[in-house]
């Protein structure tokens, strides 16, 4: 399998590192927005082809597939453009940042009949699977998810300390982990949300604190905390308070209730999700199926949400 990795950013750093642990896999071709980015990291990660334009870099021969890293703004274009081209896609989180872009993706993706997938790690950290085995298993039913999703970002920076060409949102892009998790681990759709959210930053332009609380038909809820001001570690923990235990998930690890660690091996492929996420997609387009977590998949998603996006701006006041 042959990738064009599309950006040159910290979500394009791990799916090279994933793939280079992915047996029978390469990045043949990195595309970004700079030529000098995309040599930058075609050296660092041995990739030949170091490219700025899109088109050029997914209709080549020697690409197969395409994962889209880079701003959100353009997702849905890149991936339409790919899947046109005849390529898999596997689009980032989010996957676009409107329910209008979503059915778009949706509807390409049906009539082109390539694999598309929402890049949805959560599913696929390792901590993550342990307890989502024990749902489905019956061993566990989940009766509330607290997660906490802060970085104290008050510039436009990336995760790895590099200026932004557009601006991160934390509805669109962070709350969409919590939103997909907590279905995806309760077997349920969301019947009730509500947003609130802080001031908007004068320069970026976004709300730099927002909380999301959130219930499924059977009565779990989730409370989900999102800040772009708190001065810490970066980081994203979740709490699974359940009627037999309590676990906590920090990415890839997760420990009990009281901090003890749970062994988990044996639970995936990897102890790297982005390399559990990537191989589902290649087992996907090798299989002829659809993925874990396909476009069509997240659509409920991006829906609810499209709806909390609403609830904030008759909030707020602001047009959409």
């Amino acid at each position: 399998m042959k990738f064009c990795i599309s950006g040159n950013g910290a979500m394009a750093h791990a799916h090279l590192k994933a793939i280079r642990e992915i047996e029978g896999s390469a990045v043949t071709v990195i595309q970004s927005r700079t030529q000098e980015g995309a040599d930058k990291a075609a050296a660092e990660f041995a990739v030949p082809t170091a490219l700025t334009d899109f088109e050029r870099a997914v209709n080549r021969t020697d690409v197969d597939a395409v994962i889209i890293t880079g701003p959100t703004q353009i997702h849905a274009a890149q991936a339409e453009l790919a899947m046109r081209a005849g390529k898999h896609v596997l689009i980032e989180i989010p996957m676009c940042d409107s329910v209008a872009d979503a059915e778009s993706i949706v509807r390409t993706q049906k009539e082109t009949g390539v694999t598309a997938m929402a890049g949805h790690v959560r599913r696929f950290n390792p901590s993550h699977q342990y307890l989502n085995r024990k749902f489905r298993a019956g061993e566990i039913r989940l009766q509330q998810m607290q997660a906490h999703t802060h970085f104290f970002r008050r510039t436009n920076m990336n995760a790895l300390g590099q200026a932004r060409s557009w601006v991160d949102h934390l509805l669109w892009h962070h709350a969409c982990h919590t939103v997909d998790l907590f279905s995806y681990q309760t077997g349920e759709q969301v019947s009730e949300a509500f947003a609130l959210q802080g001031p908007y930053d004068p320069d970026l332009g976004i709300a730099m604190d927002m909380g999301v609380i959130m219930k499924t038909p059977s009565g779990a809820i989730c409370v989900l905390s999102l800040s772009f001001n708190d001065e810490g570690p970066i980081g994203s923990p979740y709490r699974y308070i359940c009627d037999k235990g309590t676990w906590v998930s920090f990415y890839d690890d997760l420990t009990d209730g009281f901090g003890k660690k749970v062994d988990l091996a044996g639970v995936a492929k990897s102890m790297n999700g982005f390399e559990n996420q990537d191989r589902e997609f290649i087992a996907a387009i090798e299989g002829r199926r659809q993925p874990n977590c396909s476009v069509a998949d997240a659509l409920a998603t991006m829906k609810l949400l499209g709806k909390l996006e609403d609830q904030l701006i008759a909030q707020s006041g602001r047009p959409k």
